[in-house]
């Protein structure tokens, strides 16, 4: 889910794709069910570098590609997945430069550099200070502000990338703020997609069930047998496999993170895991032929030298 600058009824059915560049940079797509009764944004906070600007999120126009979950989600056997939920919220709730606004596809978007820049966007899709404050980690945190012209429905892909300020983990926005309020838990209702090749270097062969290295679940074939690389606009990287996690009823409200190993672009390829759980037993098999070939030789000399 996320955080809305106005109360809505309802919220369920998020789905959020998450990719380290290999450039100092995150790639991020979300998407959405929602109703409300007012006019709202949803504002997503994200972890940019220091001293972050307007300029550190470049937005991708996703209109053309409303199927991007769709076909990620082709990339996994056809299971029945877990049913989606959503909660029912309360529905009470010299002048700075105003932050300029772009036009991406069916949004207004704006990027908000600070906390404190909330002054300069329009009090209607903001949140108020006090309520980023019961939040202390978003002090020194960016956030993208993404207008919604209706009142309800599933608005197609939101997308974005971002100058991270970490290396080493894929950054989820996963905290609700739905009524003005920061509750500590909340009704999760998420689906959750990554790709990063030090993923790929460690998952096993295909199963249906959570890698026990990665702790998602690895695709069976890589993107660009069922995503449409062209409209994705080079958010997805093809020759990778795409890792899957559902996230389900009542969590921690926080944001998720997935520690990353490796190059998010390299693939090492490597000997089979049968292999290499054989390789003791190769390593045998080779000391035991090299002793008979010492042996044979050590005849064939004798029998050199008698005669």
């Amino acid at each position: 889910m996320c955080c809305f600058s106005g109360a809505v009824e309802s919220v369920s059915n998020t789905q959020i794709f998450g990719r380290l560049s290999g450039k100092e940079t995150q790639f991020v797509v979300y998407q959405m069910l929602y109703e409300s009764k007012v006019k709202t944004a949803m504002i997503l906070p994200i972890p940019t570098a220091s001293n972050a600007t307007e300029d550190s999120v470049n937005f991708f126009d996703l209109k053309q590609y409303d199927r991007f979950f769709g076909d990620l989600h082709r990339a996994f056997p056809p299971l029945t997945p877990p049913p989606t939920m959503s909660r029912r919220v309360d529905s009470s709730v010299a002048e700075p430069a105003m932050l300029k606004v772009q036009e991406v596809g069916d949004f207004v978007a704006s990027v908000v550099p600070s906390v404190g820049d909330f002054s300069r966007l329009d009090p209607m899709f903001s949140i108020a200070p006090e309520t980023w404050a019961k939040i202390p980690i978003y002090s020194d945190y960016s956030f993208v502000v993404f207008q919604l012209d209706k009142l309800e429905g599933r608005p197609h892909p939101m997308a974005f990338e971002f100058k991270t300020r970490h290396s080493d983990k894929i950054f989820f926005p996963t905290v609700h703020i739905h009524d003005g309020e920061v509750h500590s838990m909340e009704e999760f209702d998420h689906t959750l997609f990554c790709q990063h090749a030090g993923f790929d270097n460690v998952a096993g062969s295909y199963t249906s069930k959570m890698d026990l290295q990665t702790d998602w679940t690895r695709s069976k074939s890589i993107a660009i047998r069922t995503v449409d690389l062209e409209k994705a606009a080079g958010i997805v990287a093809g020759d990778l496999l795409l890792h899957r996690k559902y996230v389900r009823g009542k969590q921690p409200n926080e944001d998720v993170f997935a520690n990353a190993f490796g190059n998010p672009l390299t693939i090492q390829r490597s000997w089979p895991r049968y292999l290499v759980s054989l390789s003791p037993i190769v390593g045998i098999g080779a000391l035991s032929m090299a002793w008979i070939m010492h042996r044979r030789n050590q005849r064939n000399q004798k029998s050199r030298s008698s005669s």
